[in-house]
């Protein structure tokens, strides 16, 4: 990845719904070649999707929550039950004092109890720790230096 696709990627981490003409200019191509860029960049692998970012407060969805998730067995095979709970939003297997870490967001405190409920559920679960967020300072994805 070279200095004009770092900046692609930068670019439409900030705006990805920006023209091909506005990211050439920016990086001095033409809006066929910075479009050109971006599909290699897509077929490598490095850009996986273009979305737009929810606020979830303004969703209804402003109780954030992480799970550590015990399990009596290995539970790397339970990622399709946990993508089965939308409040879900990330599913991770981890080292450490439980098997898996989960982020949740939910609506109250009654549906995240609702949420546990559903991963006790998941073969293997033996236990869950959750830590409430009471504020946030940032969230942000990977950023690609430029």
């Amino acid at each position: 990845m070279d200095k004009i696709d770092k900046t692609l990627v930068s670019l439409l981490q900030v705006d990805a719904g920006q023209s091909y003409a506005a990211l050439g200019a920016a990086v001095g191509l033409s809006s066929g070649a910075a479009h050109e860029r971006v599909r290699k960049l897509r077929e490598r692998g490095l850009i996986r999707r273009t979305t737009i970012e929810v606020d979830p407060v303004a969703a209804g969805r402003g109780v954030l929550s992480f799970v550590l998730v015990e399990g009596g067995a290995w539970m790397g095979a339970s990622g399709e039950a946990l993508l089965a709970i939308p409040e879900i939003e990330e599913a991770h297997v981890i080292a450490g004092p439980a098997s898996l870490l989960v982020k949740v967001r939910t609506a109250s405190t009654r549906e995240l109890q609702e949420v546990l409920r559903r991963i006790f559920e998941i073969e293997g679960v033996t236990g869950t720790q959750t830590v409430m967020v009471l504020e946030s300072f940032f969230e942000r994805g990977l950023h690609v230096p430029r």
